[in-house]
C-alpha cells in the first residue's frame, strides 16, 4: 500500500464500519442476476469483512456473494465477519486453499450464472457492480475486466516478463493477448470457459499460485473473448494491513505469472504471439 493510500483507506473503512450489520446486510437496491464470489486466507480473515461489507454497499444487488473459505476456518469466523451472513452473503468452506476456489466452486455448483470474481482485501466503489454488468449488457458473451495486462511477446515469439505485460503504443493490437486481472472484479459469463476450469489437478500442476492465468487459458480454450470495460470506474482501495501476505507480489517480483503462462500454453499449444 502506498503512503497517500492510507488515510483514504482509513476513511472508507470507517465509513462502512459506521453502518449498522443489520442494514448493510439486507440491502433494498435494485437487483441483478449476478453471484460475486471470492476468496479468502487465514491472515486476513480479521479484516475480509470490510471487502465484504463494500459489496453489500453496492448501488445495484448481486443474487448472492459468497466467500469461500478453507474447511480449517470453520470455528474461527470473527463475529464482524458471521453477522454479515444472511439472504445476500454466505460463507461456504471448501477443501482447496489454492486461489482458483473463488471461480470453480461457483462454476460447479451455478453453471448457469453471470460469475463476478474480486479480491479480498479492497474497499470497492459503490457503483462498481452496476458498471460492471453496465459492460456485460454491452457485450454479453464476453468476459468484462476493470483491470487487465497484456500476454506480450518479443520479436523472436519469446514470452516477455510479466512486468511487460502491457500493450505498447504502436503495437498491432490481438484481442486474444488480453488479460483479465481478479483485483479490479472480473465478469464470467455462463458457459465461458472449458469443462476443463474445473479439473483440480491440471490448475495445481499448471498454475497452482496463479488463477488469472488458469481462466485465461480456459477463455482461450471455449473461444471467450475478454475485454477491459470501457465504464468509467474508480480503482480499488486497499485495505490498510492486507499486504501483509501478497501473492501477487511474490509472482511478480520472481516472474512467477511468465513460468506459468508458459507451462499452461505450451501444454493446451495456446500461441498468442502474432
Amino acid at each position: 500500500m502506498k503512503v497517500k493510500e492510507i488515510p483514504v483507506s482509513l476513511f472508507h473503512t470507517c465509513k462502512l464500519l459506521m453502518i449498522p450489520s443489520k442494514k448493510i446486510k439486507s440491502p433494498k437496491s435494485e437487483k441483478i442476476p449476478v453471484i460475486i464470489s471470492l476468496t479468502s486466507i487465514p491472515s486476513r480473515i480479521p479484516i475480509v469483512h470490510i471487502t465484504i461489507r463494500s459489496l453489500l454497499f453496492q448501488s445495484v444487488t448481486p443474487d448472492k456473494i459468497i466467500l469461500w473459505l478453507h474447511k480449517d476456518l470453520k470455528q474461527q469466523l470473527p463475529k464482524k465477519l458471521k453477522n454479515l451472513e444472511g439472504d445476500i452473503f454466505e460463507i461456504r468452506f471448501s477443501e482447496l486453499t489454492c486461489s482458483h476456489r473463488k471461480l470453480i466452486h461457483p462454476l460447479e455448483f451455478f453453471p448457469s450464472n453471470i460469475i463476478i470474481t474480486c479480491d479480498d482485501d479492497m474497499i470497492y466503489s459503490s457503483n462498481w457492480l452496476k458498471r460492471l454488468y453496465k459492460e456485460h449488457k454491452k457485450f454479453p458473451k464476453d468476459i468484462i475486466a476493470n483491470q487487465t495486462r497484456y500476454i506480450n511477446y518479443n520479436l523472436k515469439g519469446e514470452l516477455l516478463p510479466y512486468k511487460k505485460w502491457t500493450k505498447e503504443e504502436g503495437m498491432e493490437f490481438n484481442q486474444q493477448a488480453v488479460l483479465p486481472i481478479g483485483a479490479g472484479g472480473v465478469l464470467y459469463p455462463s458457459k465461458s470457459l472449458s469443462d476443463m476450469a474445473t479439473d483440480q489437478n491440471l490448475f495445481l500442476k499448471l498454475t497452482p499460485k496463479a488463477d488469472d492465468l488458469w481462466f485465461k487459458a480456459m477463455s482461450l480454450l471455449k473461444g471467450t473473448c475478454s475485454r477491459a470495460s470501457k465504464q468509467s470506474q474508480k480503482k480499488p482501495i486497499p485495505i490498510l494491513g492486507s499486504q501483509i501476505e501478497s501473492l501477487k507480489k511474490n509472482n511478480v517480483d520472481n516472474d512467477k505469472n511468465r513460468i506459468q503462462w508458459l507451462a499452461v500454453s505450451e501444454h493446451f499449444k495456446l500461441n498468442l504471439h502474432k
